[in-house]
């Protein structure tokens, strides 16, 4: 799969092709119709499919301070992307210039001169261009004049409630610590991304040294507690028990991500860049009377974590 940062990065002579435009931030199982159904387009007419994003978040540029926090960073939903058969993707550098784009000259620039477009594929809600002017309809409208259809996918519902999967559906849950309703949305365990780095140490001190991962920025971090998930470093997925939080027992306040990986000794994981998935909230924080008292509560999250993740494994 190709990566293009910037339309000057498009190939010369690149030509017909089908897109589809949006943050798909996470790449949940809504976003996943719409590029299932631009693959699925693209293998129709022969062509490539080409996924267009942004860098950073347009409400950053919009409104300044109002970046939401991402449910992946850019080369996780590639990756994401290439596994549903994405040929390439194009990372659009969001200026405040961009921003100022009409719908048209958007369509033009974007669409017509460097993509080449022959399909376009969005879900009903999709808007672009100046003061998010431009809609499906118009998108459309314009397609008769530059050679391109229009395709409306529509979005993902919930089974319980009705309610459209959405990446701010997404990101409420992973604030609450719901990650099995998250994992329902994604269609797999939410993923945190970040570098060890070295901590207190106070979990080797008790029997459990954790990987203390430095999160990317405006990473959606899950609610305080303790979870059952996965540690990943260099390709290797490790059951493990994952703490977020402050660290009451030792009147912390700075947020931490640590993972423990079971079972595992002698692990050197410092300055690898790793993957946590959370599977499943097992507990929240607490204080505890004693250190005896935390680390028999730890040997029993130990125990929860690794249930759960051979259960799922199994």
């Amino acid at each position: 799969m190709q990566r293009w940062r910037g339309l000057e990065d498009i190939p010369e002579g690149w030509g017909r092709s089908v897109v589809t435009i949006g943050s798909y931030d996470g790449v949940h199982r809504g976003h996943q119709l719409i590029i299932g159904r631009t693959v699925e387009r693209a293998r129709e007419l022969g062509v490539p499919a080409v996924v267009v994003t942004f860098d950073p978040h347009p409400s950053e540029v919009v409104r300044p301070g109002s970046h939401p926090p991402l449910l992946a960073p850019h080369h996780r939903r590639a990756e994401l992307m290439g596994e549903l058969g994405v040929d390439a993707v194009l990372v659009l550098p969001f200026t405040s210039d961009f921003s100022k784009l009409s719908p048209a000259d958007f369509v033009v620039k974007v669409l017509v001169d460097k993509l080449h477009a022959r399909s376009v594929v969005e879900g009903p809600n999709f808007r672009f261009g100046h003061k998010a002017a431009g809609t499906v309809a118009s998108l459309a409208e314009l397609g008769e004049t530059y050679d391109y259809d229009v395709i409306v996918v529509d979005l993902f519902e919930r089974t319980e409630s009705g309610e459209a999967f959405s990446s701010t559906m997404a990101r409420r849950l992973v604030a609450e610590g719901d990650m099995r309703a998250v994992s329902e949305v994604l269609g797999r365990p939410h993923r945190v991304e970040g570098t060890v780095v070295r901590g207190a140490q106070r979990g080797r001190e008790l029997g459990y040294p954790t990987a203390n991962v430095e999160t990317l920025p405006h990473t959606a971090v899950p609610a305080d507690g303790v979870y059952a998930g996965w540690l990943t470093a260099e390709g290797e997925a490790m059951p493990a028990a994952l703490s977020v939080g402050t660290n009451p027992q030792f009147d912390g306040t700075e947020r931490t991500v640590e993972a423990y990986a079971i079972d595992r000794v002698g692990l050197d994981l410092y300055g690898l860049h790793v993957a946590v998935d959370f599977l499943e909230y097992i507990r929240g924080q607490e204080k505890f009377e004693t250190l005896e008292a935390l680390k028999a509560r730890m040997a029993q999250d130990v125990d929860e974590a690794r249930r759960l993740v051979a259960a799922v494994e199994g």
